[in-house]
């Protein structure tokens, strides 16, 4: 069962789809991602099924699991089987096998974070559900600094201003009209400033803080 990237898309591979996984498998969806969502509980993958690009039942313990995944097609895995260490650790040794870049863990304690980041995880987390959605705005693109949930529909996201934005102020960028966003702070030079000059025109550094809809954060990482 193999996952093609598309073009402009990213694609993911979440291993464990418990509070913390399944927060991140949808919010990547979100994103604009392609998502593989995996876990060997058949009612769980039937359950995220409508919500991810594809979701498969593997038992990550089993010796060829991982054969017919097509991880090396992917941009990231997040590992989140906590509950059952031989899965965790086969999963990332899976990933790295197959030369996936950024492997991201979760992890219920020192000790067992400390056997990941031996065996090659990128990064080890031990949140929630909070922490996984913020997770996967982090993963999905640099771009995001930070983001805050100020309600179902309505995010709060700190962004890197993009490279084509530089030397241009917000009255030529348009940025309301064409990504649906609102700019309320920018951050330049480690100050933030609410007054933000429309006339002033962008620098290299310079970080934005910006009001969005959910569904068109996908527009700020294509």
């Amino acid at each position: 069962m193999i996952m093609r990237k598309q073009e402009m898309k990213k694609s993911y591979a979440i291993f464990g789809l418990g509070e913390f996984g399944r927060s991140v498998a949808e919010e990547l969806m979100e994103a604009g991602a392609d998502v593989l969502a995996i876990d060997k509980d058949e009612d769980l993958v039937s359950d995220i099924a409508p919500n991810v690009t594809m979701a498969v039942q593997v038992d990550a313990t089993e010796l060829h699991a991982f054969d017919t995944l097509g991880l090396s097609n992917m941009d990231g895995v997040i590992v989140t089987i906590t509950s059952c260490l031989e899965a965790s650790i086969m999963a990332i040794m899976a990933a790295k096998e197959a030369g996936v870049p950024f492997i991201l863990a979760k992890s219920r304690n020192a000790t067992m974070t400390s056997i990941l980041e031996r065996i090659g995880a990128d990064k080890i987390v031990t949140p929630e559900r909070d922490g996984g959605i913020r997770e996967a705005r982090n993963i999905v693109n640099g771009n995001f600094i930070d983001f805050f949930e100020l309600s179902k529909r309505v995010r709060m996201v700190e962004i890197s201003v993009k490279p084509e934005w530089i030397g241009k102020n917000l009255k030529e960028l348009s940025l309301r009209q064409k990504h649906k966003l609102n700019v309320v702070a920018l951050r330049r030079d480690g100050e933030l400033t609410t007054d933000v000059n429309p006339d002033l025109p962008f620098r290299k550094g310079d970080t934005i803080l910006v009001t969005i809809d959910k569904k068109y954060i996908g527009e700020l990482i294509s």
